[in-house]
This record gives C-alpha cells, sequence and structure tokens, in this order.
C-alpha cells in the first residue's frame, strides 16, 4: 500500500533535509519520491531510515566533482563563503572587497563590513589549506580554479593592500607576465574598480582583469584581459522564457566565438538564474555559469543531466 501516513512522510523529509548537501543534491531525492508516491510500505520507514544515513555517511566525504562552468556569485553570501560553493564542485567564486582602515573586507556594500570577514580569513587561507591537501590543487588532479575580486572602493589604493597580500600566496596564484600565464591552483581576476593601467604596468603580477565587451574590440593581451563579464541584460532581452530569440542566440554565439577566438573566457551577471538560462548560456559556448543557486547547478550539471560538460 502507499505511503500514506502523514508522520511517516514528514520524518522521511526530516531525515533527508539533514544530509549533507552534496549528497542530498546529487544522489538522493526522497521528497521527490514522497510526493510521486513512489515509496509505497509503511514497514519500510525504518529500513528507509537507516539506508539513508547509511549512503550519507559513506558518500559525505566523497570528493566532489569539479565543475569547470560553475561560479558562485556573491559567494560570501552563502552560509559558508567558499566552503559551500567547494562542496559543490564550483571552480569560480566571487569575492567583492572594501578597503576599511587598511583591511580588505568582503561584504556587497560597505555598512555591511564585518572586521573579521577579511579576504585573507573567508578565501586566501582556505584556499591555501585545500591546495596543500590535494597535492597543489583547489580539485585533487582538478581543473584551474578562479577568484574574482571585485573592488568596491577605490582602485588605486586598494590594489596597494592587495598587490602585497597576494604576494603572501603567491605560491598558489597564477603568475602573469605581458606575454606569459604560469598557471598555478588558483587565479585571481579583479573586477568592478579594478587597476588596469597600474596592472599593465607590472613586469610580473599575481592577477589579470575582467574585461568588458569593447575589449573584444580592443583585443588586449589574454594575458592582461583572460576573461570578460557583461550585464546580460545591457545586450539581450530574452530572459529564459521560451526559446531564445534566433538573431539574440546568434549574437551571443558571435561574442562567445569572438572571445574564444581571442583567447578569453566569457561571463554574463544580471541573467535570470534558471535553468533555461543555464542550458542556453553553455550551448552557446558561456564559459562560466553566474548562479546564487549553487546546489541546483550542481544537479544541473551532473552526470545524468544532458548539461554535462
Amino acid at each position: 500500500m502507499i505511503l500514506g501516513r502523514a508522520e511517516d512522510v514528514a520524518r522521511v523529509k526530516t531525515v533527508s533535509r539533514q544530509i549533507p548537501a552534496p549528497v542530498h543534491g546529487r544522489r538522493l531525492r526522497l521528497e521527490r519520491l514522497l510526493d510521486q508516491g513512489t515509496l509505497r510500505c509503511v514497514k519500510l520507514a525504518p529500513l528507509l531510515f537507516a539506508s539513508v544515513w547509511m549512503v550519507a555517511g559513506a558518500l559525505a566525504d566523497e570528493p566532489p566533482r569539479p565543475l569547470p562552468f560553475a561560479h558562485a556569485h556573491n559567494d560570501y553570501e552563502h552560509p559558508r563563503p567558499l566552503l559551500d560553493a567547494l562542496e559543490q564542485g564550483f571552480c569560480s567564486v566571487e569575492a567583492d572587497i572594501h578597503l576599511v582602515d587598511g583591511r580588505l573586507l568582503v561584504a556587497h556594500d560597505r555598512w555591511q563590513v564585518k572586521p573579521e570577514r577579511t579576504l585573507e580569513a573567508l578565501y586566501l587561507n582556505p584556499l591555501r589549506e585545500r591546495v596543500t591537501a590535494n597535492g597543489g590543487r583547489v580539485y585533487r588532479d582538478g581543473p584551474p580554479f578562479y577568484l574574482l575580486i571585485d573592488f568596491k572602493t577605490a582602485a588605486e589604493p586598494t590594489w596597494a593592500v592587495l598587490a602585497p597580500l597576494l604576494e603572501q600566496y603567491a605560491d598558489l596564484l597564477t603568475e602573469f607576465t605581458a606575454s606569459t600565464s604560469h598557471v598555478r591552483a588558483v587565479t585571481v581576476v579583479l573586477s568592478g574598480n579594478s587597476p588596469r593601467a597600474p596592472l599593465a604596468a607590472l613586469p610580473r603580477r599575481l592577477a589579470a582583469i575582467d574585461g568588458r565587451l569593447p575589449d573584444l574590440d580592443s583585443n588586449p593581451s589574454p594575458h592582461l584581459v583572460p576573461w570578460f563579464s557583461e550585464n546580460w541584460n545591457h545586450h539581450f532581452r530574452w530572459r529564459g522564457e521560451g526559446e531564445m530569440p534566433g538573431d539574440e542566440l546568434a549574437k551571443l554565439r558571435g561574442l562567445v566565438q569572438r572571445a574564444h577566438q581571442q583567447g578569453r573566457k566569457v561571463r554574463f551577471w544580471g541573467a535570470p538564474d534558471v535553468e533555461a538560462m543555464w542550458r542556453t548560456q553553455r550551448a552557446a559556448g558561456v564559459d562560466f555559469i553566474n548562479t546564487d543557486r549553487l546546489a541546483d547547478l550542481h544537479q544541473f550539471f551532473s552526470p545524468s543531466s544532458a548539461a554535462n560538460p
């Protein structure tokens, strides 16, 4: 008979919500099964509870599958900055910084800063620990990892503090010159009020610049501008409902193709954070899918998904 007692259903759902996020997102969809009436017998409930925890225990420590196309927008707003994204396999995260009394504090707006939420504490130190533990990579034998740092305060004074800080982590950061990129575990890309001119003048640096669409015309070195980000809404009308109009899809593909021909990656922000948008952007070759929905994008890129890269 169908699982009919409300208290049994509620107990199973409570258990499912306590499963570690990557396990729950990848393997277990108990609530969906319940809602579809797939679990048939009340007598199975105790066995189900035990099975859930056995599977969770076996998989909780399983290394996440790296997702090279997943970008955690405003990553610091998640309950565990950086760590939640790493748990879901993301290979790019975004941190906004403010220069406050000589320190780089992570927050979206100035009034939100807290003295303990420094760039080092939330990102650089945990990344170093992770790289050390994984044999020189954020994910063992995995792809490069990107840290997008968005300047919310003036470019030059903020860079004056950030530059020597990055030098303390030089062993794990990609090193750039005018004509080369020596890729290491973490590549730092600067956005917002970024110090393009000061960086371009350096013979060696541990950061690159997040470009904009006009860079496809001016074509700076990809060792200075390895990718560009644009506000989706400034260039496209489509909002993820129905099919993307043919002219807009052709425009999107053309932008991505030009960027790739120049050796650059592409990211859009401000687009509706929905599966239809993710699928269309990825099919067009967009390199970083921007999201606030970490577990959902992880599931979208799961091996069973058509979007699996």
